[in-house]
């Protein structure tokens, strides 16, 4: 089955969040409906991108270079060449 990485941001304050899930849809809804602890109180989010991967190993590779300190700089400059800026 596959895998997405999926970078949200917060219509708040404007934070990033990367996640990881096999229905990027269903997993989106439940952070905007208040079902994940650690994003509940920055709703709403618009899903910024999201990224398929074949394996899990591949996703968790991914999601962890985004969370980190340079993985964060890239999102942040798609971000700001992003037309939703």
């Amino acid at each position: 089955m596959m895998q997405f990485v999926y970078v949200l941001r917060s219509e708040v304050d404007g934070r990033f969040y990367v996640g990881m899930t096999q229905n990027v849809k269903r997993r989106f809804q439940e952070h905007n409906n208040g079902k994940t602890k650690s994003t509940k109180g920055y709703r709403p989010w618009i899903l910024f991108f999201y990224e398929e991967y074949e394996t899990r190993l591949e996703a968790r590779k991914r999601e962890k270079y985004l969370k980190s300190g340079i993985g964060s700089e890239y999102i942040k400059s798609k971000w700001s060449h992003s037309s939703a800026g």
